[in-house]
């Protein structure tokens, strides 16, 4: 049995420690520093709690000592202090950050690593990158690689057209930060909040644009064989307007803990939300010019008995599916591993991956 230290306690940690307890191969160690958090989580035989200050060095240190990997579900402000302790204990990183600076410190410490760092093990970026990535390999040459992706509440109910699914950081984090893209062929810094489309897909409308971080690495997988490559998030029509209202006229981008509170305010969460996944590619192949899309449509479900979101049952799948992976040896043992390293047919047929729809052997925590 794997030795497992999760550092998050929260909706999104909660998930992943019911579904890797469940399936009786991981030893699971929640920690968090707000104790009331961890009294929350049920108790199980292989679910332990701790709690920790993750900013603290030597605690983290002694947290870390002995483990097989440690899982990250914990603000992305913090998120690299884990990495370089996990690389300094020699213990497998795993996490699920949007945050793109984040990233790049994950991707320098492991250079010298004598273990495995995978970041962006979520939905977006994580998932929508293996997507993308089994498109691009049916193509001889590739024109352009679009990626949309959207966590939505099924039953709209105010002007933004929108209910709290995700960490309202990462919200405010995405929609305010350069968007990494590549255009013409070039690697490029892009706004958030711009370049708005519209789309229909099983006669429903929503609409698109820019937000950062849900690429991932894939830029630099791609990299001088795309000409177009980018990334937006999806919303119902009329979330963008007042979101760039509030952000960019008001100034609130400049005053995020204002704008965080304000939202979590305002907007109630739901567990009724729907995670949408449209990824779009075109390129060259027996010398015809063709497009080959991916639309997938993920909906709540319930896990070890207890209701959970759409974007809760993606997000902890993502990170549950590559831990896996890396147990059974089928990803490296040391250094970077990037999303798209994973066939999406490899992914989906894992006990976890199972979740976005495919069709291996589901784990004791799905319900029939």
């Amino acid at each position: 049995m794997r030795d497992i230290l999760l550092i998050g306690a929260g909706k999104i940690g909660e998930t992943i420690a019911d579904l890797l307890c469940a399936s009786g191969d991981y030893q699971v160690t929640v920690a968090d520093r707000s104790e009331i958090q961890l009294q929350k989580l049920p108790r199980r035989a292989n679910l332990k709690t701790l709690v920790l200050d993750a900013v603290d060095p030597k605690s983290l240190e002694a947290a870390l000592k002995g483990r097989f990997a440690v899982l990250s579900a914990a603000p992305y402000a913090i998120t690299g202090r884990i990495a370089a302790a996990a690389v300094k204990a020699k213990v497998h990183y795993l996490d699920l950050t949007e945050d793109v600076a984040t990233t790049r410190l994950a991707k320098t410490l492991a250079e010298s690593a004598e273990s495995a760092l995978i970041p962006q093990c979520g939905l977006a970026p994580g998932f929508i990158s293996i997507v993308a990535q089994d498109l691009a390999r049916r193509f001889e040459r590739l024109d352009s690689v679009r990626m949309r992706v959207g966590a939505l509440p099924q039953f709209p109910s105010n002007a933004l057209n929108y209910n709290l699914t995700w960490s309202t950081d990462g919200l405010v984090n995405e929609y305010g930060n350069p968007c990494d893209a590549i255009v013409d062929g070039v690697l490029r810094d892009v706004a958030p909040l711009e370049e708005l489309e519209e789309f229909s897909l099983d006669g429903v409308r929503y609409e698109a644009f820019n937000t950062s971080g849900g690429l991932g690495t894939l830029c630099e997988t791609l990299a001088g064989k795309v000409r177009q490559l980018n990334y937006k998030t999806v919303r119902y029509p009329g979330h963008r307007d007042i979101m760039k209202a509030l952000m960019q006229d008001l100034r609130l981008g400049e005053r995020r803990e204002v704008l965080k509170d304000i939202l979590e305010k305002a907007l109630p969460a739901t567990k009724q939300d729907v995670v949408l996944v449209f990824v779009t590619v075109s390129g060259t192949r027996d010398g015809q010019f063709l497009q080959e899309s991916y639309a997938n449509k993920v909906y709540g479900a319930e896990v070890q008995g207890v209701v959970r979101s759409a974007i809760q049952i993606t997000t902890a799948a993502g990170i549950c599916t590559m831990l896996d992976l890396l147990a059974n040896g089928t990803l490296p043992q040391k250094g970077l591993v990037r999303q798209e390293d994973v066939s999406l047919s490899t992914f989906l047929s894992n006990r976890f991956g199972c979740a976005y729809g495919g069709h291996g052997p589901k784990p004791a925590s799905w319900a029939a």
